[in-house]
């Protein structure tokens, strides 16, 4: 007779899988790693999750949920100031790269370990970055950016070196400079909207 998954089996894989793909990186870390760590059968997992892509696309997908959520929360209370829920969304990044727990971006780790465009990791991590993409790109042109595209892609690169060089060289190293140099790019594409001073 098969086994019934027990409640919260999926939950646990999904968070066993999510803390040892971000300490270990995804290639490194095999299903039987995430069968010993849960606990769970072989069969369990493999009900739950046909293989690993499908494993990894799933984390990815509820890293987007999070993450999200959280962008959400720090950017609400600027609700009606785009330029300060930019500033704002800024700093939430540059605090998450001085986490105890802090490996790199899961989006750019997954998708520098997985150079097939068509691998299910990479799609889901190419659509979050596109998500955020697109997020600064609109609250560039509320904010009155007259380039509001290139006022995105400037801030995708400091968000990518504050991410990366975050990682290996510390929250005081490059990574500092980040929302300094968001504010800097602000400034430069909306000349005419005044910069709020961060809410302390």
């Amino acid at each position: 007779m098969a086994r019934t998954p027990a409640p919260g089996t999926r939950r646990r894989i999904l968070e066993t899988s999510a803390r040892l793909f971000g300490e270990q990186g995804v290639r490194a870390v095999g299903m039987q790693q995430v069968i010993d760590a849960t606990g769970v059968g072989k069969s369990l997992l493999y009900r739950e999750f046909a293989g690993k892509d499908e494993l990894v696309a799933a984390w990815l997908r509820e890293s987007d949920a999070q993450w999200w959520e959280q962008a959400e929360r720090v950017t609400a209370p600027h609700s009606g100031d785009p330029v300060r829920q930019i500033l704002a969304l800024m700093e939430f990044l540059h605090d998450s790269v001085q986490e105890p727990d802090f490996h790199g971006c899961v989006f750019y780790n997954t998708s520098s370990e997985f150079r097939d465009p068509g691998h299910p990791g990479r799609r889901e991590a190419k659509l979050h970055l596109q998500a955020l993409r697109d997020w600064l790109r609109d609250k560039g042109a509320l904010a009155g950016a007259g380039d509001p595209d290139g006022m995105a892609d400037a801030l995708m690169l400091v968000i990518g070196g504050l991410l990366a060089n975050g990682e290996v060289l510390g929250v005081r190293g490059p990574a500092r400079m980040a929302p300094a140099t968001a504010e800097l790019i602000v400034r430069q594409y909306c000349p005419d909207t005044a910069v709020a001073p961060p809410v302390a």
